[in-house]
């Protein structure tokens, strides 16, 4: 009987198939990939709905994310933060105003 755990329990095991990921990534330009940010793109774009799987399925889903679906996940992180930010910088300016 195969092993079924939550995808968040495998990541120690998967870490080299991650680094393995995160070096194809920069050799095709994307000089600022991370293991961590790879991880995160799985747990936010794949794993979402699936999240008990076993471990050749998180392997394969490792190497399945395309750069695409990588790039596409920095995108909206990157503009949720600047909405953060602004957001943050509007509640300051308007607590500095009174």
């Amino acid at each position: 009987m195969e092993v079924t755990k939550h995808v968040r329990e495998w990541k120690d095991e998967v870490k080299p198939v991650l680094i393995s990921k995160k070096e194809e990534f920069i050799n095709m330009g994307y000089a600022e990939a991370t293991v961590d940010d790879i991880w995160k793109c799985l747990e936010k774009k794949i794993w979402k709905k699936e999240v008990e799987k076993r471990l050749h399925e998180v392997v394969q889903d490792i190497f399945r994310l395309s750069t695409n679906q990588y790039i596409s996940y920095l995108t909206v992180e990157a503009y949720q933060e600047e909405d953060l930010m602004a957001s943050i910088q509007a509640l300051s300016n308007e607590s500095n105003s009174d």
